[in-house]
């Protein structure tokens, strides 16, 4: 996989890998920001998205709130 997005996206995974991360958390971040229903911080949402399928299919938009 890695040599398939080194060669066919141009991804230099030393050099950008923690760049990458990083727009990665933002988009994250933004994504829990997002979630007006939910009355707790964003690391209890973080948690809450990795143990609810559906509350993180929410989140992504895949599924109606």
């Amino acid at each position: 996989m890695h040599c398939v997005l080194d060669v066919a996206f141009s991804e230099d995974r030393v050099n950008n890998a923690a760049q990458n991360f990083a727009i990665l958390r933002r988009m994250t971040m933004n994504l829990l920001r997002q979630d007006r229903k939910a009355k707790v911080g964003l690391k209890i949402r973080r948690l809450k998205a990795c143990m609810n399928d559906r509350y993180f299919a929410q989140l992504l938009g895949w599924q109606d709130p």
